[in-house]
């Protein structure tokens, strides 16, 4: 895969990295748990038809300690708001996964002029004791990949250091990922996004991986009933809740055709 171009944004007093590959409209993306510390092929499935833009959020692989900074799901909310203005990505579709997914979805509540059309893939932000999420914090780190990925060789893969790196950054940049991630969502994911589902005008694509074992695919029914504006729900065969490492080709189809 070539390498995307690479520019980075002030944040808060930190660099948060920002790539950018693709021609035509603009589509924004942000990642799941655990970030993105490196392109993948979902990326360039999109950026075929796309401009694809990736910003990296706070304490997130590219993201450097911008996490630290951030002491409410406000200021998480507000940051990636500005993230996403000075990555250039006012007014463009948008589409999120898992943790990025939950933060979309509250800038299209927030700001709904700031969003064309959206594409979530297994958000998190809502709750039911009934059916609670799983809590990826709680895990064994051995457990982990299987969670997270149909395959867990795809998780694996993502979070290997580059052969050849051996940088001690590497390891405390995939903790700090899920430090960050936790800042957000702590505890149980539950940010009462349900109270705000009302305020997406934007028409959304919910996208449900069919072996998710962190988000319960009852969830998607939710977001849809929730949402004002025009939704469609799809189950992906063969992937688990970060649906675009399982089976990136089908992800950035459903996407792709959902923004035309």
């Amino acid at each position: 895969m070539a390498e995307p171009e690479t520019f980075t944004v002030e944040l808060n007093g930190f660099s948060s990295r920002v790539w950018q590959k693709g021609s035509g409209p603009k589509l924004g993306f942000l990642a799941g748990f655990g970030g993105l510390p490196r392109w993948i092929p979902f990326l360039d499935a999109l950026a075929r038809e796309r401009t694809v833009i990736v910003p990296s959020l706070p304490g997130f692989p590219g993201g450097e300690r911008g996490h630290t900074v951030l002491d409410s799901h406000l200021d998480w909310v507000l940051a990636t708001h500005l993230l996403l203005h000075k990555a250039g990505l006012d007014g463009a579709d948008l589409a999120g996964s898992s943790v990025g997914a939950s933060l979309v979805a509250e800038v299209a509540a927030i700001w709904p002029q700031s969003v064309k059309r959206l594409a979530l893939i297994a958000p998190f932000g809502l709750f039911d004791e009934k059916e609670p999420a799983t809590d990826p914090w709680a895990q064994r780190a051995p457990d982990l990949p299987a969670l997270l990925c149909a395959d867990p060789a795809r998780w694996e893969a993502l979070k290997t250091e580059p052969e050849g790196q051996n940088s001690p950054e590497w390891p405390i940049e995939q903790t700090r990922a899920s430090e960050a991630a936790a800042r957000i969502f702590w505890p149980l994911g539950n940010t009462k996004l349900e109270k705000r589902l009302p305020l997406i005008e934007a028409p959304t694509l919910l996208l449900w991986g069919e072996q998710d074992r962190i988000m319960p695919k009852s969830y998607a029914g939710r977001f849809a009933g929730g949402i004002s504006g025009k939704t469609e729900s799809r189950t992906i065969a063969g992937a688990g809740h970060l649906a675009e490492l399982d089976q990136p080709d089908a992800v950035s189809q459903a996407i792709l055709a959902w923004t035309k």
